[in-house]
């Protein structure tokens, strides 16, 4: 007992001796090597960061691979395929997880390290690095009548979430442009009458439309603004459509000087021009008696024909430009003045022809031709002396209501381009453009 009461209570706190055993330790090796870098060709591990908020750790998450991706074509690897993780495992949020990348390629790459302490070999990994943001799921507790949707409301929903920017904003300009009217609470059968905001729109519109053109009178103002003849729509001969005394006028048409092509016609003298059309016609019908008034309307193509020949192309596309006042009475003599002067101011503005005379002139030509053809027109030869395409011609004159159709000349075995005006012409109507669906 006296030697226990002699020994010193330590104090607390106190350290006591150490004990001099040895404690052998399970210490890592000292020295770590890198044993493998492993590229995983199929499910790379992930690097996940949470910027801003705290992520539950029992969440499930799904990936999801381009199209292309799986592919049995594509080279790629696992690492340089894209990849996005989504998780709506919670009950508010839904989770997503992308690769931020700057450019085609990232920055870095990043690798996951298994360590081995027995051993000290490293295996390495290459990881995706991918960021993981939240989002609150709206809740949208809808009723069977708001759930169903119709096939143009699916459509509208479709052409907002992947239509281009021009659909989405005609999406956008219908939407407010529609007048919906306005339904009872749980009636979905019977609408209620429209406001006074809508029967006020609609008033306007009314008003604003009742004044509108129709389609036929939208049609005469085309057919008005049109470089062609006017013509006799409701004549009820072929003749009647284009008089020579509207087409050219009567005191012009008795001013076109005939006497020249009478006598050399009578005394059997050859008769010579610059246009083929007119050699080959004006013999026959010089020659025959009753045939005043086509010889008139021959001798009159035949001005407008030089007319148009000695114009040379002007400095603009598409324009041609007269000779003097002067010089073009010189080109174009016999033909009194009064002639030239009609002509000129009817095919020509300023010395100029433009794209609406040069079509006038040669639909104005076209409606001729068809006059001293009796109605029936070989176009071969006005197609040379106009230097046109065969389509071209087949054009103006339909504009001026004939039919071209191919006709088979067994004789000199060729094909023959021939215009036929007969009733009803066959004018060309107004374009109708089609609703876009």
């Amino acid at each position: 007992m006296s030697d226990l009461s002699h020994k010193k209570r330590k104090r607390d706190g106190e350290k006591s001796e150490s004990s001099k055993k040895k404690v052998v330790l399970d210490a890592p090796h000292p020295i770590a090597t890198v044993s493998s870098v492993l590229r995983p060709k199929s499910c790379p591990p992930v690097i996940a960061n949470t910027p801003g908020m705290e992520m539950p750790s029992n969440l499930t998450f799904h990936s999801y691979l381009p199209k292309n991706a799986t592919s049995s074509k594509s080279k790629k690897t696992a690492i340089e395929k894209g990849l996005l993780l989504h998780s709506s495992t919670h009950r508010n949020l839904d989770y997503t997880a992308r690769e931020e990348e700057r450019g085609s390629k990232p920055l870095l790459n990043h690798y996951i390290g298994i360590y081995d302490p027995k051993t000290g070999k490293l295996q390495v990994v290459e990881a995706k690095k991918m960021v993981v943001r939240g989002a609150v799921r709206s809740k949208q507790v809808a009723t069977e009548q708001e759930g169903k949707k119709s096939m143009l409301d699916q459509r509208t929903d479709l052409g907002q979430t992947f239509g281009t920017k021009k659909a989405k904003k005609a999406i956008q300009d219908k939407v407010l442009n529609a007048i919906a009217p306005q339904r009872k609470p749980g009636d979905t059968s019977t609408p209620v009458k429209l406001d006074d905001a809508s029967k006020a729109i609609l008033s306007s519109i009314g008003a604003v439309t009742s004044t509108m053109a129709s389609r036929e009178e939208l049609q005469a103002a085309v057919d008005e603004a049109k470089p062609v003849p006017k013509a006799n729509v409701d004549a009820s001969e072929v003749y009647d459509v284009y008089r020579p005394e509207e087409l050219i006028g009567a005191d012009i048409i008795n001013l076109v000087p005939i006497r020249e092509w009478q006598e050399k016609a009578k005394h059997g003298e050859s008769i010579q021009f610059q246009s083929r059309y007119v050699v080959s016609r004006v013999q026959a019908i010089a020659s025959n008696d009753s045939a005043e008034m086509r010889l008139r309307v021959l001798r009159y193509l035949s001005i407008v024909l030089l007319f148009y020949l000695y114009s040379k192309p002007g400095r603009q596309k598409g324009t041609r430009q007269l000779p003097p006042r002067e010089k073009l009475r010189e080109l174009l003599a016999p033909a009194p003045e009064a002639v030239v002067e009609n002509i000129r101011r009817k095919f020509s503005d300023g010395g100029q022809l433009r794209k609406f005379h040069i079509d006038l002139l040669i639909a104005h030509c076209c409606a001729l031709a068809c006059i001293v053809d009796n109605f029936e027109v070989d176009t071969q030869a006005l197609k040379d002396d106009l230097k046109l395409d065969q389509r071209v011609m087949n054009q103006y004159f339909h504009e001026i209501g004939a039919r071209v159709k191919p006709i088979k000349d067994k004789t000199e075995e060729r094909t023959l381009q021939v215009a036929k005006l007969t009733l009803p012409l066959d004018l060309p109507k107004q374009r109708q453009i089609r609703a876009r669906r």
